[in-house]
């Protein structure tokens, strides 16, 4: 009998434990503004292995959504398109926001390099005719919030 009535207290004490509380941060989640007011939400990759990682092997990206690659160096940036299956825009920015050049349609699967000769701080890629869909063109200037 003792042995029961210590299983149904051990039972009766075991709860799940309570789901943690919502994390709040108080940074404004990353995006950037274009000219026409439209805004993209951007996943940041500032390290190495978050750049050289990518957009690599997925094959969706929702319209509203980006990745920017916040490069150390100010240069002309190189980029490639290796096991990167969706097509993609690659929007090269400088410091201030201004749009120094555009790759439209990159191609998928390819290890070809791509770079527009202009010196940028930021590489945006979106999804393959989000560009040319909202007016998007070089020298026209981004805000870059939360970066």
């Amino acid at each position: 009998m003792k042995t029961s009535l210590l299983m149904i207290l051990a039972l009766a004490c075991t709860q799940p434990a309570p789901p943690p509380p919502p994390t709040q941060s108080t940074a404004p989640a990353p995006r950037i503004v274009f000219p026409d007011g439209y805004t993209v939400s951007v996943e940041v990759a500032a390290d190495d292995d978050t750049r050289q990682q990518g957009l690599m092997f997925r094959d969706h990206l929702a319209d509203d959504r980006g990745m920017i690659f916040k490069m150390e160096d100010h240069r002309n940036q190189t980029f490639w398109m290796h096991n990167t299956c969706i097509p993609l825009d690659l929007v090269y920015i400088d410091d201030d926001g201004t749009i120094v050049g555009i790759e439209e349609n990159a191609p998928t699967m390819d290890d070809s390099k791509f770079e527009v000769g202009c010196t940028s701080r930021f590489v945006l890629e979106l999804n393959a005719a989000w560009t040319r869909k909202h007016g998007v063109a070089s020298g026209q200037r981004v805000k870059l919030e939360g970066l």
